[in-house]
């Protein structure tokens, strides 16, 4: 079998890949809506809104899209594909041999109208049950500003809720330490909630037109701070002194672009600065941009365009237009690094992968990808992992590219593996995958969550690409990595309608998972269980569980859920 032909100084590309897609997930996991404000869920909205996510929420802006730029962002393919299973022939570009009738039939579906509508839910299960959640706390103003913690769950049922959310614990079970609900009137189409982070003893939340920084432990308000028109992009990152910066919309109608950033301060609250995004070229579009920062530089990616700026003084350093060469699309950052996701001008409108100065954006090393291949996911950036797709042939590899642009192991494993990580769609600007988790030579990556068999963590070996060890879920249960540090993964085992969820702490060599954190179960499980594609942390002992849309109908909706010791 012929190899396909490699670009300069590039080893060749190792045998062993090429499978066809698998079937495309039902869209389960969905908690079923009701009455109870802590249970409710967004309602699905088809099609690709202006920012709509790739699972269908509501709450981002309908717009006219554009056709889309050439490069990164080609229509998306079906959320899980087999990939590197043992034994199997091919490799990116290589013709695939023969393979069972169920993987043939799979590939005639069409990606697009699958990945949009189902995502990566790897939180969510009802495994077709209602939960039943405790009576919600009277509403709040219609506005946009949360409501005050419910029953802070010390067991003895005398706090704000009706129900005590502790009233269930089972000993050896921990604690729900507080609960945020939010009451807001907004548009038809609902709110956005994306962003979560934990800064110090401070955890912020992102809410439709504000974020709010909350006392860790007991949820108390410590600042709110207001913008003047619907926040439309965020990052998890930060800078080493807790600033981050926020993309918001130019104003309140739908028509409104979202081309301002503002600068703050995550453990005051404090504005650093709020800047306009300018157009870099005339058919610059701010659709769906996404945000990456690294050191003091953040990039704004949007539509085939990036441009970067010093978090510290909102100044702008370089932009993809004026990048000599093949030109960057997009950028991802993260560990001091920065690499251009490009496509060059030639007939086959090659992808290339670039080091670039974070400073000054100039290019340093690249990557030529193999013909008809584009990136569809980057797992991480140091070092730098990224998922290949050929949209012609549905072939997929997930490879490591080295710090000098050499291409060094594929993975190898059995199974299906979410594509896209659920966090981009046709028009949004690659991000650095949250579901991932890379440490010390170790890739952390889930399959694709199954209801009855549950789903596995799977770690690999980025050295030669194999699999060093799997740990299952369990029947009907979903793990999800969290993040990895000093030789330990730590992972969320999703919760059930009675019974709550769990931290897991996994070493890197593999062996039985240690509980961090068991959540309590009872009417706390009912309520975890409901969050649907939330942001989730582990920090500090607690773990924090948000929503990413709010309804906003002018009643109590769950926002924010903090477990502890």
């Amino acid at each position: 079998m012929t190899e396909p032909p490699q670009p300069p100084n590039q080893p060749p590309t190792p045998s062993g890949y090429g499978h066809l897609p698998g079937p495309p997930q039902s869209g389960y996991g969905q908690p079923p809506q009701g009455a109870n404000p802590y249970a409710q869920q967004p309602p699905t909205v088809s099609g690709h809104g202006g920012d709509h996510g790739p699972d269908g929420r509501p709450g981002r802006q309908q717009h006219p899209q554009p056709v889309p730029q050439p490069g990164y962002g080609y229509p998306p393919q079906p959320p899980t594909v087999p990939f590197g299973a043992p034994g199997t022939p091919g490799s990116p570009g290589t013709p695939p041999r023969r393979r069972p009738a169920a993987l043939i039939v799979a590939a005639a579906v069409v990606g697009a109208l699958v990945l949009g509508a189902v995502g990566y839910a790897a939180f969510s299960n009802d495994g077709g049950k209602k939960p039943v959640p405790p009576v919600a706390q009277g509403s709040t103003p219609a506005d946009a500003k949360p409501s005050a913690s419910v029953d802070k769950g010390d067991g003895s049922g005398n706090g704000a809720a009706d129900t005590d959310l502790n009233s269930g614990r089972k000993p050896g079970e921990d604690k729900v330490l507080w609960l945020k609900t939010a009451a807001i009137d907004g548009p038809g189409a609902g709110v956005e909630a994306d962003g979560q982070w934990i800064v110090g003893d401070t955890v912020v939340k992102s809410v439709w037109k504000s974020l709010t920084g909350y006392a860790a432990a007991d949820g108390k308000e410590k600042w709110t701070l207001p913008f003047p028109a619907p926040i439309c992009s965020t990052t998890p990152q930060t800078t080493a002194d807790g600033k981050t910066v926020v993309l918001y919309r130019d104003g309140e109608s739908d028509s409104a672009s979202c081309t301002r950033m503002r600068a703050v301060d995550l453990a005051t609250g404090k504005e650093a600065w709020s800047k306009e995004v300018p157009k870099e070229q005339l058919f610059d579009i701010f659709t769906s941009p996404t945000v990456g920062i690294t050191g003091d530089t953040v990039a704004i990616s949007r539509a085939g365009t990036a441009s970067a700026f010093r978090v510290s003084t909102g100044d702008r350093l370089f932009a993809s237009p004026q990048a000599e060469g093949c030109k960057p699309s997009a950028y991802a950052a993260g560990n001091g690094r920065l690499v251009a996701l490009a496509t060059c001008l030639d007939d086959d409108k090659t992808a290339e992968i670039q080091g670039t100065d974070p400073v000054t954006g100039k290019k340093g090393w690249t990557y030529r990808v193999p013909k008809g291949f584009k990136v569809t996911s980057v797992y991480s950036v140091d070092p730098l992992v990224v998922d290949l797709g050929n949209e012609t042939t549905k072939e997929r590899v997930i490879t490591v590219i080295g710090p000098d642009g050499r291409q060094g192991a594929n993975l190898v494993a059995e199974g299906k593996f979410p594509l896209g990580c659920g966090d981009t769609d046709a028009f949004r600007s690659l991000l650095v995958c949250s579901s991932a988790a890379v440490d010390a030579g170790t890739l952390y990556l889930a399959t694709a969550p199954d209801r009855t068999a549950g789903n596995e963590l799977v770690a690999f070996d980025l050295a030669g690409g194999k699999q060093k060890w799997r740990t299952p879920a369990g029947p009907g249960r979903t793990l999800t990595p969290l993040k990895a540090a000093n030789g330990q993964l730590v992972a969320y085992r999703e919760a059930e309608d009675e019974q709550g969820g769990e931290i897991l702490s996994v070493p890197a060599g593999g062996g039985a998972p240690t509980t961090l954190l068991r959540n309590p179960s009872g009417p706390a499980a009912a309520v975890e269980s409901s969050f649907s594609s939330p942001k989730a942390d582990y920090v500090g002992g607690r773990f924090f569980l948000s929503v990413t849309n709010l309804r906003a109908k002018g009643t109590d909706e769950k926002l924010l859920m903090v477990f502890g010791k």
